[in-house]
């Protein structure tokens, strides 16, 4: 595996603003990831971050983390707004680039939760502004008035931005949602039935409303409509098995379990690359209510180059 903590500073010794730096470099990445869904994006603020603490005044600097938290979440925020055309006019449903995980994102249910693919899902219909203000708050603890020194607003303005956030995502996260123990069982099942072919097991695990969401970014084969019903669902995933895709055989095909966002998911790979990464949302009753599948080979790199992040919120 190859390890991302090291990635943006220099080679050779650290100094004392590159051992600060990679102190804080991990909450840096988790901040960054959780505001762009996006790993590729999120190193490269990271990398700016870098070279803008590097040419900073460091004398003036009281508390290296919230200065450091500053520079890259208004990095974070310039990215988020350049991106939001380019996600208007993407083909089919877009969806994060998934990350494989470890560390305390997979302990920590408040760290698991916010980068799991359901919650960055959500996050990308609040404004950036709103974003970022619940990300530092709700996640990282950060308080209003530190959040209104990183993102530049009054502190009245982000305690409105919190408060529009928290209700917007409330509103539209899983109210019910499985323990980790019960969705890495629901993922094993629905592992063996969708690679079986199991058509009946797979109605059984689904909920009758269940949507699959899959982006291929127009670049390989996918549903550019979410597909919505576990029979329709169900007969979608029964048909993987008995067809070539991207010019894999079925029987060439092979899919593991790996963590994935924080928590369990599937990885598919044939002919040397990884083609799809899939993640399922399970209720408290162990049925799966949506399902988020990556296709688009330019958000499998992470994935593929079997990079394993630690996005913890300490």
């Amino acid at each position: 595996m190859s390890d991302p903590s090291t990635s943006t500073e220099p080679a050779g010794p650290a100094g004392p603003q590159e051992s600060v730096f990679h102190q804080h470099r991990r909450l840096l990445f988790s901040v960054a990831y959780r505001l762009l869904g996006s790993a590729a994006d999120a190193e490269d603020a990271v990398q700016d971050a870098w070279l803008k603490w590097s040419a900073a005044d460091r004398s003036q600097v009281a508390e290296p983390r919230a200065y450091l938290t500053r520079i890259v979440s208004n990095i974070a925020l310039e990215r988020l707004r350049s991106a939001r055309h380019k996600r208007e006019t993407y083909v089919g449903p877009w969806l994060p680039e998934p990350i494989l995980t470890g560390g305390d994102a997979s302990e920590a249910a408040v760290g698991a939760e916010s980068v799991s693919m359901a919650m960055l899902v959500v996050l990308e219909t609040l404004s950036p502004l709103e974003r970022a203000v619940f990300v530092l708050r709700e996640v990282f603890g950060f308080s209003h008035a530190e959040i209104a020194d990183a993102t530049e607003r009054s502190e009245a303005a982000v305690r409105q931005a919190a408060h529009r956030a928290r209700e917007h995502v409330q509103a539209r996260r899983p109210r019910f949602e499985a323990d980790r123990r019960q969705q890495h069982a629901v993922t094993e099942r629905f592992f063996a039935a969708a690679t079986g072919g199991d058509i009946n097991s797979l109605m059984e695990l689904l909920s009758p409303d269940v949507t699959l969401w899959t982006d291929g970014g127009g670049k390989v084969r996918q549903a550019l409509r979410p597909v919505v019903g576990a029979s329709t669902v169900a007969t979608w995933f029964a048909g993987l098995g008995t067809a070539t895709y991207q010019g894999i055989e079925p029987a060439d095909m092979n899919a593991e379990l790996v963590e994935i966002n924080g928590g369990p998911g599937l990885m598919f790979s044939g002919a040397g690359r990884v083609v799809a990464t899939m993640t399922l949302d399970v209720d408290a009753g162990g049925r799966i209510t949506a399902i988020h599948n990556v296709a688009n080979p330019d958000k499998l790199r992470a994935v593929a180059e079997g990079t394993r992040y630690d996005v913890g919120t300490a």
